[in-house]
């Protein structure tokens, strides 16, 4: 039997996080997170309360970020509902992570500088969908005029992005087709796969 063939019963829980991009002037751009809990039953907490369903977290991040590096160069946090008031305690928690360029290695940095007890676990958690998400805002904030990049800076993107999932393999359509527009474009010849551009 599916899973999905076994659902029935009411709802207990819903979380909804969203990551938005948006340009801004300067080379920047500003990288909006939210992470939304809802419960929808009555809760009995360890501490012995009774608690009423509802939202138990609203909270929000946005990053200014250098659009090109990914530097983080400011940091805002919005908590507009926490489960207690504690929470708040750790409102600015996400401070220490300015000058952190969103890059190989960020959740080992990020976790070290603003996790644990000095953090919250929630906006850890958003801020770990953010860096894949920004990642993507800085493609479409470049993709807005043709790309400009010479050969070596073209591999440089391959490398990166070569078997990092099934479309991106390295005999898959994408480097396929990024291969042909180099050979037509740049080299002038059939005859170099990307791993030879120089």
């Amino acid at each position: 039997m599916r899973a999905m063939d076994i659902l029935k019963g009411s709802k207990l829980h819903t979380r909804t996080m969203m990551v938005s991009t948006y340009h801004c002037d300067g080379g920047k751009m500003m990288v909006v997170g939210t992470l939304k809990d809802e419960r929808f039953q009555e809760f009995h907490a360890l501490a012995g309360e009774v608690l009423p369903g509802g939202i138990i977290h609203h909270l929000t991040i946005q990053l200014l970020m250098n659009a090109t590096s990914l530097l983080i160069e400011d940091v805002a946090v919005a908590m507009k509902t926490v489960p207690e008031e504690a929470c708040r305690e750790t409102c600015h928690c996400l401070d220490a992570l300015k000058g952190l360029a969103i890059t190989k290695g960020f959740t080992v940095k990020a976790k070290k500088l603003a996790g644990g007890k000095q953090g919250c676990t929630h906006l850890m958690e958003l801020l770990l969908v953010m860096a894949p998400a920004a990642f993507q805002g800085r493609i479409t904030y470049r993709g807005r005029t043709p790309f400009n990049l010479d050969a070596q800076r073209i591999r440089g993107v391959i490398t990166a992005l070569a078997d990092t999932c099934h479309a991106w393999r390295e005999d898959g359509p994408i480097i396929k087709r990024i291969n042909a527009f180099l050979n037509k474009r740049i080299l002038g010849s059939a005859k170099h796969p990307w791993r030879s551009v120089r």
